[in-house]
């Protein structure tokens, strides 16, 4: 039982989700970091770092992570829109927790916050990736499939 729920959630996929993952946070960390150092406020610099990352979380997702090499316009448009709202989802959540560590809690190294508040969209954001964005889709068999295998 444990290989099994072992070999369900170590595959390329998680393990490239996790490495991209991984990277799409240093985006977020450096880029907040920088515009930290450059006197941007908190609050500002969240949304902005955010906007980076979300960028780049989507083209190493859709290319990378779920192979998913569909670019017919129709099909952009509605994968964006969802990939961006359910981001866009956890920049909000990430904005009103960081406010609510640093303003209301008093914690005064908001770096710290950053941390535990990537590590819970981390996981959110791969959820909405699997479930809602980058899903498999069943197979037309013309051999000519542009998913991800």
């Amino acid at each position: 039982m444990i290989s099994r729920l072992l070999n369900k959630t170590l595959n390329r996929e998680t393990i490239s989700y996790l490495i991209f993952g991984v990277l799409t946070t240093l985006v977020d960390w450096f880029s907040y970091a920088a515009f930290r150092w450059g006197g941007m406020d908190y609050r500002l610099a969240t949304i902005c770092c955010q906007a980076a990352a979300i960028l780049f979380a989507y083209v190493t997702n859709k290319l990378f992570v779920f192979r998913n090499f569909e670019f017919a316009v129709d099909h952009l448009i509605k994968e964006i829109t969802s990939f961006f709202t359910c981001r866009i989802a956890t920049a909000v959540f990430t904005y009103f927790a960081m406010v609510f560590m640093v303003d209301g809690l008093g914690i005064t190294q908001d770096m710290i916050c950053k941390v535990v508040v990537s590590a819970i969209s981390l996981v959110a954001n791969y959820l909405f990736s699997k479930w809602f964005i980058f899903k498999d889709k069943p197979s037309k068999g013309n051999g000519n499939e542009t998913g991800r295998n």
